[in-house]
């Protein structure tokens, strides 16, 4: 395997909410983020409106639960409404995700999982990452 970072750019924040239409007007409206839409995550159980930044790759992604029983749920209740995590782009997920392995770096998906932009995701454990959580997205 190659030894070289398979970082491309930061590819989203994201941020969960209890309700993400009474958020969409600060960032649509106030921020001036051009507006992509919502996209629902079966998989997940989530709904998610997406912004982009700038010129640039990198997005917010505001989303909600629609399941109560679920982490993102749990995740509100226990910690309340804000900073969920940070995605990075990568090359190859499969090799960046054996890169971080090889390292020790706690796995939450072994396998990666079709994301809200339709592309294969996968996140690190926050233990592992100085208690940030952190997700993995191949560039498409």
């Amino acid at each position: 395997m190659n030894s070289e970072s398979q970082i491309e750019n930061l590819d989203h924040i994201g941020i969960v909410v209890k309700n993400i239409d009474e958020h969409i007007p600060f960032y649509r409206d106030i921020l001036k983020l051009e507006y992509l839409g919502i996209r629902n995550v079966e998989s997940q159980k989530i709904r998610t409106a997406i912004f982009k930044i700038g010129n640039g790759p990198t997005m917010i992604e505001v989303f909600e639960p629609t399941d109560p029983n679920t982490s993102i749920a749990r995740f509100i209740e226990k910690r309340g409404e804000g900073l969920h995590h940070i995605c990075f782009g990568v090359k190859n997920i499969e090799e960046a995700l054996e890169q971080a392995k090889n390292n020790n770096i706690e796995l939450i998906n072994e396998t990666p999982f079709i994301g809200a932009k339709g592309v294969q995701v996968a996140f690190l454990h926050p233990k592992s990452t100085g208690k940030v959580l952190t997700e993995l997205s191949e560039l498409h």
